[in-house]
């Protein structure tokens, strides 16, 4: 069966070596010998390390709910939320290798979600100051036509530099932090205010490459 996307969602034909393709309505993923990789997120920031493994793929972004439970783990919810996001897209579309992931960022057992505005962003980035905080990505792999699941969940410490309240200031006049959970993003400008992580790089930047590649080598794409 060819897969396709059955919505009037605006998705994006990404492949290695050339710029994406824009189209709308109803998008026809092309036949081919093996499922197509679809990307179930419109983050940028995944689309570009996505891209870094070599892969074709499709945008197709998810309309899953990300509500924490009552009482939910973070750890856990995390890993729910990237396993949903994929199951929504695997619902529209066939043929396809569906890849999702969720990020959060973690201090004090508590999610610090994206700041709704720059006085959010402020006092999110005030908790962060001087202390070390937790990055948890879940990934998900999910095959559309055999139902075949897989997941991981990679975590990342990274400490921030004591930051004044103008430096906080500064910094979300200067970046656009809204899209960004925990209103920092660490290869933007932020970058200068965390001398150590431990842990994956890319999984404070939204996609833990190895982790990915890992899940993703274990399909038939």
């Amino acid at each position: 069966m060819v897969g396709f996307e059955r919505s009037q969602t605006e998705v994006l034909l990404y492949g290695v070596g050339r710029p994406p393709v824009r189209a709308f309505g109803h998008v026809r993923i092309p036949a081919m010998p093996k499922p197509q990789l679809v990307l179930a997120s419109q983050s940028p920031r995944r689309r570009e390390l996505l891209t870094l493994l070599g892969f074709g793929f499709t945008v197709v972004p998810s309309r899953a709910e990300e509500t924490p439970g009552e009482r939910e783990p973070p750890t856990e919810f995390v890993t729910r939320v990237a396993r949903d996001k994929g199951e929504e897209v695997a619902g529209r579309v066939s043929g396809a290798v569906v890849l999702s992931a969720d990020t959060i960022v973690v201090i004090d057992d508590n999610i610090l979600g994206k700041p709704i505005d720059e006085n959010d962003a402020i006092r999110m980035l005030e908790r962060l100051s001087g202390r070390q905080h937790s990055v948890y990505t879940g990934v998900a792999v999910l095959d559309s036509d055999t139902g075949s699941r897989f997941e991981g969940l990679e975590h990342t410490k990274v400490w921030f530099s004591d930051l004044s309240r103008e430096t906080i200031k500064d910094y979300v006049r200067r970046e656009d932090v809204t899209d960004k959970a925990g209103a920092y993003a660490i290869q933007g400008f932020a970058g200068v205010f965390i001398p150590r992580i431990e842990g994956n790089y890319h999984n404070v930047v939204g996609l833990p490459l190895p982790l990915t590649h890992q899940l993703l080598c274990q399909t038939s794409l």
